[in-house]
């Protein structure tokens, strides 16, 4: 549960400095100590260790120079951390992005990538401000499993090139085409590409059984490389496709675009932006469950736009919070915030004292690395236990899985969520239950209420009772039922004692069956409605005194 619903649930509406104050003020302002402080310097610079060979490989992966992965783990990393709602939050490239990076950059180029990362920016800073972030992360658990299972396939089909060595002119970012390149290519395989990849591979298994791997993924990648220089294999390394990474790696960049691509770039934002807030989210989520904290999803989204805005005016890639690094961060020891903002700081003093070295590194080992990032994103234990217990969840997570590897990300997601939001409510008016009863004669009332009071039940009347939530997927059923009855009763007592809800679709339908009988000179008396129930009765009531409202007991059967 975050802040906001905590909030929500106790009646308490936060103010705006409530809402949106950083995380890491309210971290130093409670008893901070110099341990602390230590601390998380610790943690820093284990993050920072951890983030820079996966920020370079998430580049290579998306079809960018590895500057822009180190540049967006630097700035968007040290925004996340400095403003963010997260204590132990740490942002920079996602996997999540890959594809829809690699698209981007195929179709627009690198310049319209930094512009829709700015545009995906201030599309998140207006989603915080306006406080969506309460909602975003709503979304069915079979969503996420699909959609990341469908990254990780995107991404371990993206590194059979580097893994294998082969000679590709231009790798498509689509799955289909990028599989017709890698067939058409198989025989071009480099033997020495294979076997380091293959060597480095066994090496991170090896590593695995014995203790956890990011802890030793710099040696992993630093002895790969030694390797490859010692024996000249002749690998392709990070230098020898992209050149020597700059030194002043912060750079200002303002990519120069027209009006008519912004346009085209619009539904690229959007795509980014829904995927930075759902993956950070998500992250903030799973981090809030190892440490017992609560995140504030509002503070997170404001900082993730800040993030993406900053990243793309440096030159940087799409940047979100990113649960690998952040359960790095939580593992080293973290205590605040400021974990993050030194993990940031370690990072750029790491790039711009060893930027020559890091030209060296090979990318088949760096391919190997996301391999096995793949092959972690891809929860097998959700995955079985979905598959085992319900259909219908089923459903939704192989389509959003197929639409995420053979369409697009954001498609998979706004069709998973689409039909995640069907079944919800399918399975919701399943639960809506209505009687129809007999009204006792006014004589026998308990309450003495004598015929003719317009206050009371009317004589003879029909009771319908509800049970439920009424909304639009059961609106037009449950009152075209009342229009069947034959013969109709000269009056109407609809119960809404058990209604918690109604939505302004189903306070029509019921209006409409009233308007009805109001012109057939049949009474309705609405009974029982809670307060909010009786709100949207009355404000969507078309005309007065076509139904008449009584509070109180249950009406007599």
């Amino acid at each position: 549960m975050s802040q906001e619903d905590n909030a929500s649930a106790n009646g308490h509406v936060r103010s705006f400095h409530e809402t949106f104050t950083p995380r890491l003020v309210d971290a130093l302002r409670k008893n901070y100590l110099f341990a602390d402080f230590e601390a998380d310097l610790s943690a820093g610079f284990s993050v920072a260790v951890v983030s820079l060979p996966l920020a370079m490989a998430l580049a290579v992966a998306s079809g960018v120079s590895p500057a822009a992965g180190l540049s967006a783990a630097i700035v968007g990393g040290f925004i996340t951390s400095l403003l963010g709602g997260s204590r132990y939050q740490i942002g920079g490239p996602a996997t999540a992005f890959v594809a829809l990076v690699a698209k981007t950059v195929e179709t627009h180029g690198f310049e319209g990538l930094l512009a829709a990362t700015i545009m995906a920016g201030l599309i998140l800073l207006a989603l915080g401000y306006m406080r969506f972030g309460t909602y975003i992360k709503y979304l069915p658990h079979s969503v996420p499993v699909g959609f990341t299972a469908g990254v990780a396939v995107i991404l371990l089909t993206s590194q059979a090139r580097d893994f294998l060595g082969l000679q590709i002119a231009h790798e498509p970012a689509g799955f289909l085409p990028k599989l017709e390149a890698i067939s058409g290519s198989l025989g071009s395989i480099h033997f020495q590409s294979l076997l380091l990849a293959s060597a480095t591979l066994a090496f991170i298994i090896y590593q695995r059984l014995r203790k956890p791997w990011y802890a030793g993924m710099m040696t992993t990648i630093v002895a790969s490389s030694a390797v490859a220089w010692v024996f000249n294999l002749g690998v392709d390394t990070i230098g020898s496709r992209f050149g020597e990474l700059p030194h002043a790696l912060l750079r200002p960049a303002s990519p120069s675009v027209d009006l008519e691509m912004l346009f085209e770039l619009t539904p690229t934002a959007i795509a980014i932006a829904a995927l930075g807030a759902i993956e950070s989210l998500l992250s903030a989520v799973v981090a809030d469950g190892m440490t017992g904290e609560r995140h504030n999803s509002n503070a997170e989204l404001v900082a993730q736009g800040w993030a993406n805005l900053f990243a793309g005016l440096f030159g940087g890639m799409s940047s979100a919070g990113v649960l690998t690094r952040t359960a790095t961060n939580i593992r080293a020891g973290a205590k605040s915030p400021l974990a993050g903002v030194s993990a940031a700081l370690f990072l750029l003093a790491i790039v711009s004292l060893a930027a020559p070295l890091a030209s060296h590194i090979p990318l088949p080992t760096l391919a190997v690395v996301l391999v096995a990032i793949a092959w972690d994103m891809i929860d097998r234990k959700a995955l079985l236990s979905i598959l085992k217990r319900d259909t219908e969840e089923t459903i939704v997570l192989v389509v959003t899985f197929l639409l995420t590897v053979f369409r697009d990300a954001t498609e998979g997601i706004a069709v998973g969520v689409s039909f995640g939001s069907l079944l919800f409510m399918h399975r919701m008016a399943e639960f809506v239950e209505w009687q129809i009863l007999t009204a006792l004669p006014h004589a026998q009332h308990a309450d003495g209420a004598k015929s003719g009071d317009a206050t009371s039940e009317p004589e003879d009347a029909l009771i319908y009772r509800f049970e439920g939530p009424l909304f639009f997927g059961v609106a037009s059923t449950i009152f075209d039922a009342l229009e069947r009855i034959d013969p109709p009763p000269p009056a109407y007592v609809i119960d809404f004692h058990m209604v918690p809800f109604i939505d302004g679709s189903a306070a029509e339908s019921f209006f409409a069956f009233a308007e009805r009988a109001h012109m057939e000179g049949r009474r309705i008396v609405v009974v029982g409605a809670r307060k909010n129930v009786r709100h949207k009765l009355i404000v969507n009531q078309p005309f007065k005194h076509i139904v008449e409202f009584q509070m109180g007991e249950k009406p007599k059967e």
